[in-house]
């Protein structure tokens, strides 16, 4: 532990020109009096760590003195590539090795580039998690994640609707999707490849085997084509309506976007009333009516019967509200 320590506080002396003991002590989460420690241990087995007093003072490295600590190992490397995503790297358990293995390239870089880091955060940042929802770290997410890091079979349990089924699994690889985790996997020994929602697990337990991947398999376009099939299978109904121009306009912003586009491009000519007529695909009737009430008047629903008669219900409360 105090050797990982000892280690971090070299790589931070050496990618800064100084550091005050308060920073150090910020950024090795110990006391001052720990520093002042760590700083005396460093100097006694050899390196030229040295402190300054005064308003400008601080701890410092001699001059040109390069630790030969800056090989990153395979973890790191892999979790540096995942660095912009601060949230999903602390969910998966691999904030350390991130935080390490950037330490490691600072140290690495020339003095005129060693702010990169900085710049680049003040510059782009990625919020993966949806607005109006506050996100839930799977609890065996961490388990999974390093599964699918090591290329190891897993024993799963997953709820599937009341039942739980067991599965032995080759965890491919995971994706972050709107704030949910999801794994990408297949069944032990080979077949097709499927999506688990990682917060349906109840038991994962990694084997001490090793499976090998199919060198064939791209996890983007994987996903991409598993997405793009859920959200079609999930349009199972249709709903006949009339929409205005504004309603044209901002038809994909209150139903599925391919859904809205596919019906739009296959409309007629708009009528005498500059109305346009399409037949739109619909998870339910119930989910066409909570969406297609974000329209408001601009839309007027003509089948099913069912569901028009519901807007027929929404319009003569509306009026009932706002008529006297």
């Amino acid at each position: 532990m105090r050797a990982a320590r000892l280690i971090k506080m070299v790589l931070l002396l050496q990618s800064r020109p100084a550091m005050t003991a308060a920073e150090l002590a910020r950024e090795l989460e110990v006391s001052e009096r720990t520093v002042t420690r760590d700083a005396q241990a460093l100097s006694e087995a050899g390196v030229p760590v040295y402190a300054e007093r005064g308003r400008a003072g601080g701890y410092r490295l001699v001059g040109g003195y390069r630790t030969r600590l800056t090989g990153l190992a395979r973890g790191e490397a892999e979790a540096l590539f995942l660095s912009g995503v601060p949230g999903a790297l602390r969910e998966m358990g691999l904030e350390d090795a991130a935080s390490a293995a950037r330490l490691k390239v600072s140290a690495a870089l020339l003095p005129s580039l060693r702010d990169a880091s900085r710049t680049a955060a003040q510059r782009f940042h990625l919020d993966a998690p949806s607005w109006f929802r506050e996100p839930e770290t799977p609890e065996l997410l961490p388990a999974v994640a390093d599964a699918v890091w090591d290329d190891r079979r897993v024993a799963a349990r997953y709820r599937r609707g009341e039942a739980e089924v067991v599965r032995e699994l080759e965890p491919y690889g995971l994706v972050l999707k709107a704030g949910v985790w999801y794994l990408c996997a297949r069944a032990a020994g080979g077949g097709s490849f499927r999506v688990y929602r990682i917060d349906r697990f109840t038991a994962v337990e990694a084997g001490g085997e090793r499976f090998e991947r199919d060198g064939d398999f791209d996890l983007p376009a994987f996903w991409a084509e598993r997405a793009e099939q859920f959200a079609r299978s999930i349009l199972r109904a249709e709903v006949v309506v009339r929409l205005s121009a504004a309603g044209v306009r901002r038809l994909t912003y209150a139903v599925d976007a391919a859904a809205a586009r596919e019906a739009l491009e296959a409309a007629g000519a708009p009528d005498a009333e500059g109305w346009v007529t399409v037949t739109l695909a619909v998870e339910s009737e119930d989910v066409a009516h909570e969406q297609l009430r974000l329209l408001g008047p601009e839309v007027e629903v003509l089948a099913p019967a069912t569901l028009r008669g519901r807007f027929a219900r929404d319009a003569g409360r509306l009026a009932g509200l706002y008529g006297g």
